[in-house]
């Protein structure tokens, strides 16, 4: 059976492999979940990533990260706009994730940023996911 959201499948693969504390986890790629790795890595949510060229899709391999006792660190992955109910915001109304303490993803005509970076550019776009 097709997988027919990516990017909820992409965030549940991590969110399992976080919850039985694998050291990596290999993920067929696109460019979306490219970019949502990014930013992952930007903001501290994991170690390390790198691209696998396959001859087809090719693989992204996550290197998770962890805190100091082992903990993990994203405590929680949520999918918001989906295939069947996408879900836009305007930059006024970026909700603030744990009050600061996560962060929210958003896809917008400026490539896919977080949603500090879009209030600070002042633009809109579909709410792809919080995390915390």
């Amino acid at each position: 059976m097709p997988v027919t959201d990516p990017i909820a499948n992409y965030l549940v693969c991590i969110k399992n492999a976080i919850t039985v504390k694998k050291e990596k986890q290999r993920i067929p790629a696109s460019q979306m979940k490219l970019e949502i790795t990014k930013i992952l890595k930007e903001e501290g949510y994991i170690e390390n990533f790198k691209y696998e060229e396959d001859g087809k899709q090719g693989f992204i391999v996550i290197t998770l990260k962890y805190g100091p006792n082992n903990e993990r660190l994203i405590r929680e992955i949520k999918r918001i706009s989906k295939p069947s109910k996408r879900v836009y915001c305007k930059y006024s109304k970026i909700p603030k994730i744990k009050r600061g303490l996560g962060i929210c993803i958003i896809s917008t005509s400026k490539g896919v940023i977080t949603g500090e970076q879009a209030r600070r550019l002042k633009i809109g776009g579909e709410l792809l996911c919080y995390i915390w």
